[in-house]
């Protein structure tokens, strides 16, 4: 079983095109290997609980529960837009989740893994939790990052996150795939080496928040979010689930395969605290997650944020380009695991240059010169030439690499690669010249050579779109009428499109996004062209 999580969306406020990123590189990965035969779950969901949550409601003069529920209907909504193929829903607030994060608590302080002590500090409000001196800067002061910081005196439940940690170094050290790319490891472990020493506080007074799990053994206490929002992992796993939950079975399930989460969320809340926790919990090494870890999506360098006004709504994004654009942009133009500069101008130039001008012309110009020239007919001719048995190469090269990259997570450089192959076909179509071909029916065979591998090209192209753009990948196979089903990667050879294979006329896959400027410029020549038709017919009449 591929089990792929992704880090589940804080509902304090609206989807912006980062939480749109996190969610489609999942998808992509999990549509990747079902492609591959594999058998996927994949979980994404919202975290509701919180200071931050309570306190948005409050402003708004709403229950916690009914705004959390009205943001969620937001992320849900976006999600559906983009096509996201999440087998499971968290929220937090979910009975069974609550149950499966009870039982945790009171089996860990069973354990000795909890205690209660009082504690005077520095609390950030923005990030929910206890600063020590180790998180102020070179001025000594705590950094914008925290936000407001203010002075707490307060008891509080305490997870002995210390003692965990020297065992985190040794298992991040010695685990080289627990956390990708490998850069990501290396922050990872220099982190772990500033926290020894120190626990993890994680409960609030319910007198300062309500809105939280309520500790089993300690009822004036809720559950730190963090804590809380992590075991989502598990819980909607199936771990310590009763017996007709309506969950998975957990043992089928975990561990997870693939954890997709944002740079700013590994330290130290899931490279830290969920690595402890779980090794707390008693889970073997063998059954920790593995952590893939994504950058932001900046503007001109700068991280997008509220104060600055610059972020960015997929909605938007999908009402101007629409949602293939911008599925396909996301993974096409950000490497796995580092930053990228969000530009829209970009978007449209990689839609526009790859998906319209590439694959979408490459298909049109090979089902028309088939329906033109051919009948619509496929015909496996005799014969071979050099250009054609490159070609051929080149294909099944590009299946592979194009494998290799996606086992690997990286979506761009898989594209990338698809995009080159797709280059190499229209520059085949150059250099043979079909059209040409067509005057003499002496080269007829050599002809059918040539559409036959232009068509099977498209075939296979077509098939690998599926896991970053199904729809599209449906029409193209739609209008090859070539069936797919059973087909693996894995399995991809050359020979979709046996001899006498027939096919459709063409429909544009990719309608070109056009500016405001082209679309006028066609407003006007369809306006002369409906003008000239006009005076035709009152000519002749």
């Amino acid at each position: 079983m591929y089990y792929i999580t992704t880090a589940i969306d804080y509902t304090n406020g609206a989807p912006h095109i980062g939480h749109a990123y996190e969610k489609v590189l999942a998808d992509v990965l999990a549509r990747w290997h079902r492609m591959c035969g594999e058998d996927v779950y994949f979980l994404t969901g919202v975290d509701q609980h919180g200071q931050k949550v309570q306190q948005k409601a409050e402003a708004a003069g709403m229950q916690p529960q009914e705004y959390a529920d009205m943001v969620t209907e937001k992320f849900i909504a976006l999600w559906k837009r983009l096509g996201i193929s999440y087998d499971g829903w968290a929220a937090t607030t979910d009975p069974r989740h609550e149950a499966c994060v009870q039982r945790i608590l009171t089996n860990l302080k069973e354990n000795g893994c909890l205690y209660k002590k009082a504690y005077k500090g520095f609390y950030s409000v923005r990030q929910e939790q206890f600063l020590t001196d180790k998180e102020r800067n070179e001025e000594g002061v705590f950094g914008p990052e925290w936000g407001e910081v203010i002075e707490l005196e307060e008891e509080n439940w305490y997870f002995n996150l210390s003692q965990h940690v020297q065992w985190l170094k040794d298992y991040v050290t010695n685990h080289p795939t627990v956390c990708e790319p490998e850069f990501r490891r290396q922050n990872l472990l220099n982190a772990i080496e500033r926290s020894f020493g120190v626990d993890l506080c994680i409960s609030r007074p319910k007198d300062r928040l309500s809105w939280g799990i309520p500790l089993p053994f300690d009822p004036d206490f809720v559950t730190y979010v963090w804590f809380d929002a992590l075991v989502n992992y598990i819980s909607f796993a199936g771990y310590l689930a009763e017996e007709g939950a309506g969950l998975p079975d957990f043992n089928k399930l975990w561990p997870a395969a693939c954890e997709v989460i944002g740079k700013d969320i590994l330290v130290p809340a899931h490279g830290i605290y969920w690595l402890c926790m779980l090794h707390a919990m008693g889970f073997p090494d063998e059954a920790m997650p593995r952590l893939l870890v994504h950058g932001w999506l900046n503007i001109k360098g700068e991280k997008m944020s509220k104060s600055l006004g610059n972020i960015v709504d997929p909605n938007d994004l999908c009402d101007v380009f629409g949602a293939e654009a911008v599925r396909y942009y996301l993974v096409r133009d950000t490497k796995t695991g580092y930053d990228s500069d969000y530009d829209p101008e970009r978007l449209k130039m990689i839609y526009n240059t790859e998906l319209a001008n590439d694959i979408g012309n490459l298909t049109n110009r090979s089902l028309n010169m088939c329906t033109r020239y051919c009948g619509g007919r496929v015909t496996v001719a005799e014969g071979d030439d050099e250009l054609s048995a490159a070609l051929r190469k080149n294909m099944a090269d590009t299946v592979q690499t194009f494998s290799a990259y996606m086992n690997a997570d990286n979506t761009a450089d898989a594209f990338a690669a698809l995009n080159a192959h797709v280059g190499l076909c229209n520059s085949y179509i150059e250099q043979k010249q079909p059209w040409t071909l067509a005057k003499d029916e002496d080269n007829m065979p050599e002809l059918q050579r040539v559409l036959a591998h232009l068509l099977e090209c498209c075939a296979q192209v077509g098939y690998l779109l599926a896991c970053v753009l199904p729809d599209a990948s449906s029409r193209i196979l739609s209008q090859l009428q070539v069936d797919v089903a059973g087909l693996t990667p894995q399995s991809l050879a050359w020979g979709l499109l046996k001899d006498g294979h027939t096919v459709q006329a063409p429909s544009p896959v990719f309608p070109r996004i056009l500016s405001e400027e082209e679309k006028q410029k066609m407003a006007e020549k369809a306006a002369k062209a409906a003008a000239k038709a006009a005076r035709k017919a009152a000519q002749q009449a």
